[in-house]
Order: C-alpha cells, then sequence, then structure tokens
C-alpha cells in the first residue's frame, strides 16, 4: 500500500454514475469505503505513472485519480478534479 497523506484531500461535490452505483450495489460494496481511501491519498490499483502524477497533483492542484475494484472485481474510478470542486465515481467506460 502507498503512503497515505497526513491531511484529507477535499472532495467538493461527490457525484456516481449509474454504472457504478449498481456495480456497488451488486458487489454489497458502499461508495465511502472508496471515498475514504481515495481522500487519504491511497490511489488504489494506478500504475506508477498514474500515482506519481496524483503525488505531484496534490502539491500542484491536479486532478486526482484513483482506481479500485469492487468485492465482485469490476473496476471503479474516483477522480477528483484539480480545484477539489467536485469528485466523481464512474466505470472506466462511463467517464
Amino acid at each position: 500500500m502507498e503512503k497515505e497523506t497526513s491531511r484529507r484531500i477535499a472532495l467538493g461535490r461527490v457525484y456516481m454514475t449509474p454504472g457504478a452505483a449498481r456495480a456497488m450495489a451488486d458487489a454489497g460494496d458502499t461508495v465511502w469505503t472508496f471515498l475514504w481511501r481515495h481522500q487519504l491519498g491511497n490511489w488504489g490499483d494506478v500504475n506508477a505513472e498514474d500515482k506519481q502524477a496524483n503525488n505531484n497533483a496534490l502539491a500542484n492542484d491536479g486532478r486526482l485519480l484513483s482506481a479500485y475494484h469492487t468485492r465482485t472485481g469490476v473496476k471503479l474510478w474516483v477522480i477528483t478534479e484539480w480545484d477539489r470542486s467536485a469528485t466523481t465515481v464512474a466505470l472506466p467506460e462511463e467517464y
């Protein structure tokens, strides 16, 4: 697991796509689990380049992207906009 940030990331307004909501309901997961990890800087299943981009974005007000999997293996993205005004939980194909 990567190093988590010492402070919580502002999420702004939180949005969820219909597909993400369905996938979590089917798996018995809750959105809060994924949002909490994202908010603490646990980027989940992103590659090394995306992890570095996220770490740079924390210092330079950039967009943040995390990737997680539901208990049934469906991939979800959690994306916080550069200005921290909004966070969206979506299936990759919905974004």
